[in-house]
């Protein structure tokens, strides 16, 4: 199968490292002035993987739009608009879009699949690629599971017929709405668990599982979502890779935060907990835990105060209908 990577950071080239070996014929795309396509380039390798001489580099959009008719975008979420703005100058139709991307749009709250949805005339050709993983730990050969979906059921399974391996194991998914809400809110959870790596308060990090996770599917079941979604793959089964891992970003910018510490890397749960809190006051849903995580990295309280007061919050019951 001929497939189109647009994105050559760490997810996209693991991806193209990924489907190389499963047989298909890609084309990976970065923008003329990445510094990771230009590594690639020079050494066809980098941090993550090394790529074979079969996966064909290229700056040119057009290029790569033009090998395939499935497109898989693995690109930092505020950016996506940005392209897709790019893409329907070009020949875009009988195209799949594949989202292996996680978050939400920052300034509207939408949903990426909603983003695409602005730019093209068939939305059951959208799907999306979800769940833990960290390309680090799969080319050492761990497997682990991810989840794909989309609102066309049959994409669904074929897609997974595609991508599945030894090594990645998928189900199908049947909820676009909690598997990228969960997906991206996760994100915002990981910076939470930083926080409390950083405050020294690790064992807090069961209740900021449980309560964090409820909270999330208090706010898809509002926006029409299955609310047993988010203890799933795309939530809770992310949340080892995303609050414990080295390898997590978001959990390693809230350390750095509380800490004082600089981090160079891209944290989306930065943008993302924009978009939740969003949602929430538009949805009417509490979400104690994206607030607390809003308060310190956007309103840049103290993040022990902000912790504190919300787990000494007034009693209440548990579970609540």
């Amino acid at each position: 199968m001929k497939i189109s990577i647009l994105g050559c950071g760490r997810w996209g080239s693991f991806l193209a490292w990924y489907l190389d070996r499963k047989g298909h014929e890609l084309v990976l795309w970065g923008r003329t002035n990445s510094n990771n396509l230009k590594i690639l380039k020079e050494k066809r390798r980098n941090n993550y993987v090394n790529l074979s001489a079969d996966v064909l580099l290229t700056n040119s959009l057009e290029t790569a739009l033009n090998h395939s008719n499935y497109v898989i975008i693995a690109i930092s979420a505020q950016s996506l608009r940005d392209l897709m703005e790019e893409i329907i100058n070009y020949s875009h139709k009988s195209k799949t879009y594949i989202l292996c991307m996680k978050g939400l749009e920052e300034g509207t709250g939408k949903r990426l699949s909603e983003v695409v949805k602005d730019y093209v005339e068939d939305y059951s050709s959208v799907a999306i690629w979800v769940g833990p993983g960290h390309a680090q730990d799969f080319v050492r050969g761990i497997p682990n599971c991810m989840i794909i979906d989309s609102e066309d059921t049959s994409l669904t399974k074929k897609l997974t017929e595609l991508f599945g391996s030894d090594l990645i194991r998928f189900y199908y998914g049947n909820d676009m709405v909690g598997n990228e809400i969960g997906a991206a809110a996760k994100k915002v959870m990981g910076i939470a668990a930083g926080m409390l790596d950083g405050l020294e308060y690790p064992s807090l990090k069961g209740p900021l599982m449980a309560r964090g996770a409820r909270e999330i599917s208090r706010l898809v079941k509002e926006m029409g979502g299955n609310e047993m979604t988010i203890y799933g793959l795309c939530h809770l089964g992310d949340y080892e890779a995303t609050l414990f891992s080295e390898h997590s970003n978001n959990r390693k910018f809230g350390e750095h935060l509380v800490q004082g510490k600089a981090f160079g890397k891209l944290a989306e749960g930065v943008s993302t907990v924009k978009a939740i809190v969003r949602l929430a006051e538009i949805y009417k849903v509490d979400v104690p835990i994206s607030k607390a995580v809003y308060a310190v990295v956007i309103d840049k309280k103290n993040p022990k105060d902000v912790f504190t007061k919300l787990f000494m919050r007034s009693i209440k019951s548990e579970v609540r209908v």
